[in-house]
């Protein structure tokens, strides 16, 4: 065998990332295995675990329903953005960087202890003919729960964020293709229905997962209402037993669960719609 071919056999291209075994992978199933066995061997962490997991409905809830609607004002104001009225334009763009300036806790409290109570001032106000013709009662600030002033806060907080990203999606279509649409007499709403929102998504699905799951963690915040997440569990628990370790571990632990499982779907997702493209 020529040289150059004992050394090019000994040189082995090095591997890329989506080639590398995922250690990492069955590092966390272990440790996700062993925390399993550890909560079943023991009285109290399975007492902690059953008490903390009444709150895993109240994180996917408040989650699932904050993202939609975050979303949907997300591509609202992703449209008013690159819309071609001035005024659109400037008001998504206000509001983007507002939101965006405000840390999230703040936002959440000033929502919830502020804003709603302005509203309902305001709705009042709005609704006396209706309410003196008996055809509305009168709104109360307490009518509105804290539930939902926590998902109106996320609603608002990551509707900023999530502007942006469908902001980049959707200019990141080929213009070529948009020009080709209006060749074919396509409307303004066919174009953005059958060209450009399904080729945006492939650029918009990955950082838009990230946001979902950055938003399970984050609606752990909504705890400070006395929402009955899990994180708001685990500080009942806790307060009440004074076992903090225990509980706030058991309280990582689930937290880890749903955060990891979702983003092996979202990356399994990814790689499915990167298959179809090819």
């Amino acid at each position: 065998m020529p040289a150059g071919g004992i050394a090019a056999d000994r040189v082995r291209p090095a591997r890329t990332g989506t080639q590398d075994f995922p250690y990492w992978l069955v590092a966390l199933i272990l440790i996700a295995i062993a925390a399993a066995i550890a909560i079943a061997a023991s009285d109290l962490y399975s007492q902690i675990f059953m008490t903390v997991v009444q709150g895993t409905w109240i994180t996917i809830y408040v989650t699932i329903v904050g993202f939609a609607l975050a979303s949907t004002l997300g591509l609202c104001l992703a449209l008013m953005a690159l819309s071609g009225s001035i005024w659109l334009r400037q008001i998504a763009r206000f509001y983007t960087e507002l939101c965006r300036g405000i840390p999230f806790l703040v936002l959440l409290f000033w929502i919830a202890f502020a804003g709603v109570p302005a509203f309902v001032a305001l709705w009042n106000s709005v609704m006396t003919p209706l309410r003196e013709a008996g055809l509305v009662g009168e709104l109360l600030v307490r009518d509105v729960s804290l539930l939902w002033r926590a998902i109106i806060a996320l609603t608002i907080g990551y509707g900023a964020f999530i502007a942006e990203v469908f902001r980049a999606g959707i200019q990141s279509v080929d213009p070529g293709q948009i020009e080709a649409a209006k060749a074919l007499g396509l409307s303004r709403t066919q174009r953005f229905r059958l060209i450009v929102f399904p080729q945006a998504m492939r650029t918009i699905l990955p950082p838009l997962g990230n946001d979902f799951v950055t938003m399970v963690k984050d609606s752990s915040f909504v705890s400070v209402l006395g929402v009955a997440d899990i994180t708001q569990m685990g500080k009942i628990y806790s307060a009440g037993s004074f076992r903090f370790f225990e509980t706030y571990s058991i309280v990582a632990y689930i937290y880890l669960l749903l955060t990891v499982s979702l983003s092996l779907m979202l990356r399994a997702l990814e790689q499915r719609m990167r298959r179809a493209q090819r």
